[in-house]
């Protein structure tokens, strides 16, 4: 009797993991879009700061108040040579992310985004000459198949929008990889690397928000009519940022890697669904075609990577087999979302 209640116990804390992640997602990604297009605060370096900083506050509270996990000391030395770059990237990765969705929908960005595992693979391949699998390679058709369908179909097509959500994929490409690199030897955890990693990408993203954007937000504090009403969606944005870092923490080790990928999947089809009855943005069938076999291709590329994961390294190998066992970092999705 007792192992039925573990069993269902333990099917019930996946299922509560994976909704309480999409909730957090999801409403992250419409509140953001919300923010630039009905509250006309069209200003993604300081939207990405604001975020940075509550991430900070709430990592802060979380390990030192909190004590929710323990911290990870990191050597001064390390900290500027390992996690500054990254933190330079990860900040990259976000202001990307928030300027594509000023400027096309959430559906279509999140189509694009899922765009990542094949940006991966490439540089992986190019730049470190790395070994994959044919079947990875096989995996990656249907993403990229269903990347540019959806493109030529989009019916709110902006260029200026469409590369921001691609180059946002090779920045958390090049992210994962110098995590992987970077951070050899630390065992980071979500919390501990937004510890880090947000307020290095504060100091980063302050100034060029100040100059870029600084007479605009000072221009729209005086012409906005309900500014006390925004400014809360504004910081609620950045605090449901933090807790999405948390929710991922949680799902992480709630679920097995091959339910975390199905589950981005879905989710990216949930952030779609929302966004199309929350801002109506007009959305093709085959744009629709193509978003499907995009998440399709992403769940078979999930799948393909866990199956060579579990490979023992005494297994016998056959002349496509790489020689090394293969180190694959998470690609699909990303464990960060600040």
């Amino acid at each position: 009797m007792e192992e039925p209640k573990l069993m269902n116990w333990a099917v019930f804390r996946s299922i509560l993991a994976i909704l309480q992640w999409w909730g957090f997602n999801v409403t992250v990604i419409i509140i953001n879009k919300w923010i630039f297009q009905k509250l006309d605060f069209k200003f993604p370096l300081t939207v990405s700061c604001i975020h940075f900083i509550c991430s900070s506050i709430g990592a802060y509270i979380a390990i030192k108040l909190l004590k929710i996990k323990p911290l990870i000391e990191v050597d001064a030395e390390d900290r500027w040579r390992r996690i500054f770059p990254m933190s330079f990237v990860f900040c990259i990765n976000i202001v990307l992310g928030n300027v594509s969705l000023r400027y096309i929908p959430v559906s279509f960005m999140q189509t694009i985004k899922s765009f990542t595992p094949a940006t991966t693979v490439v540089l992986q391949w190019l730049v470190w000459r790395k070994y994959f699998d044919w079947r990875i390679w096989t995996s990656l058709v249907p993403i990229v198949g269903g990347i540019l369908l959806t493109s030529m179909t989009e019916l709110s097509f902006n260029v200026f929008g469409f590369c921001a959500a691609l180059f946002g994929c090779l920045a958390t490409s090049t992210k994962t990889i110098l995590a992987e690199s970077l951070l050899h030897g630390y065992k980071f955890d979500s919390i501990n690397t937004v510890y880090y990693m947000a307020p290095f990408a504060t100091m980063i993203l302050a100034v060029p928000a100040i100059l870029l954007e600084g007479t605009g937000v000072v221009s729209w504090f005086y012409t906005h009519d309900s500014i006390y009403s925004a400014m809360i969606i504004i910081f609620s944005s950045g605090v449901l940022a933090f807790c999405l870092n948390f929710s991922i923490f949680y799902v992480i080790h709630s679920t097995t890697a091959v339910t975390f990928n199905v589950a981005g999947n879905l989710k990216v089809a949930v952030a779609v669904l929302v966004s199309w009855l929350i801002f109506k943005n007009p959305i093709s069938m085959m744009n629709a075609v193509g978003c499907a076999i995009t998440l399709t291709g992403c769940t078979f590329y999930g799948y393909v990577r866990h199956k060579l994961s579990q490979q023992l390294p005494g297994t016998p190998r056959t002349p496509r087999t790489p020689r090394n066992r293969m180190e694959m970092a998470p690609l699909v999705n990303d464990k960060l979302e600040v």
